[in-house]
């Protein structure tokens, strides 16, 4: 017997030949078999879905500390309200108790200490649970009990508490410097204010003056908006500056030293002795302090402004007149007429 045997060919050989029937070319080139595509589709949309409730889950976890952060913004730039004798007598009746109880979903001191007094009211709520559910014999027994020795406690008490003492005193501390800088500046700006209208009387200079009187009631201002995040300088400024001004201001980026600038050459273009000019001259201190009632110190410079102005124009009126009514009763040489 005779075996008939089949030359193997060679890749080349396979491709030119042309004796291959088309069912044999498609044996030798039919592709591997593969699996169905809903495999890997399912896959993908486990991990889109797992990464949906991932998501889910972190905006559930981040909503009662993004609620308390939107409030205490929203505090921060709520305007504070200088205290008068008014306000004291009603800062010192019995009913502030009861006051500050309905507000204190406001304070931004509780507020901030909502997320974490959650945090851990929920692990200590799930720890008693499960401790209850031990000791009830509603889980297994080989579930342990779970315990934590008082000593570290009463080891880190001390040291919390002298900790939360000097924070508190730190916080003083801070306002208490803010407070002592914003004075200087309202001082500064007052007694500024009253030299300029003592040393310049020239009747060239009157609106030159003006113009002097409105940047120097706009620095506080400026200042103000300067070291408080979020606040509208345009709606401040706009009745304080002329509209050319306001737009030079707006366009700097650092409102109060534009105004320096503008105080510095409104003195420089003034008709005035030398003696005179250094005196104008001086330094403004700038320190940020947003927990101060700036806004209505800064409408008790322009109140305090405006008055002097008005005291000025009214005790020039009285002594002009004093001095008609002296020297229509006395005659020239100095003898009084009778």
């Amino acid at each position: 017997m005779t075996k008939s045997t089949t030359p193997i060919r060679s890749p080349a050989n396979l491709s030119s030949s042309s004796h291959l029937t088309p069912k044999e070319v498609l044996r030798l080139h039919s592709p591997l078999p593969q699996k169905p595509s809903k495999i890997s589709f399912r896959v993908l949309c486990a991990q889109s879905s797992d990464s949906e409730q991932t998501r889910h889950f972190i905006s559930i976890l981040r909503s009662v500390p993004d609620w308390a952060d939107g409030i205490k913004e929203r505090g921060m730039q709520k305007k504070r309200s200088l205290y008068d004798h008014e306000t004291w007598v009603q800062h010192r009746s019995s009913l502030r108790h009861v006051r500050h109880l309905l507000s204190s979903m406001s304070s931004r001191v509780i507020l901030s200490l909502i997320p974490p007094v959650f945090v851990f009211t929920s692990v200590a709520v799930a720890i008693a649970s499960y401790n209850s559910a031990v000791s009830l014999h509603w889980l297994p027994e080989f579930f342990p009990l779970l315990r934590a020795s008082s000593l570290p406690y009463q080891l880190t008490a001390p040291a919390l508490a002298l900790l939360l003492v000097f924070r508190t005193e730190a916080s003083y501390s801070r306002f208490e410097e803010g407070r002592k800088a914003w004075t200087k500046v309202i001082a500064g700006t007052n007694e500024f204010a009253r030299q300029v209208m003592a040393s310049v009387n020239s009747s060239s200079d009157v609106t030159l003056r003006k113009a002097l009187l409105q940047y120097i009631m706009a620095f506080p201002v400026a200042l103000k908006c300067h070291v408080i995040y979020g606040s509208d300088i345009k709606k401040d400024m706009q009745s304080l500056l002329e509209e050319d001004d306001l737009v030079v201001v707006l366009s700097s980026k650092h409102r109060p030293r534009c105004i320096i600038e503008f105080i510095s050459q409104s003195i420089r273009l003034l008709h005035l002795e030398d003696s005179k000019r250094t005196v104008l001259v001086g330094v403004l201190i700038e320190e940020p302090f947003p927990m101060l009632a700036l806004d209505d110190l800064c409408n008790l410079v322009h109140d305090s402004i405006r008055d002097a102005l008005n005291l000025e124009h009214l005790i020039q009126g009285q002594l002009v007149a004093k001095r008609k009514c002296h020297s229509s009763d006395h005659s020239s040489n100095g003898r009084p007429n009778s």
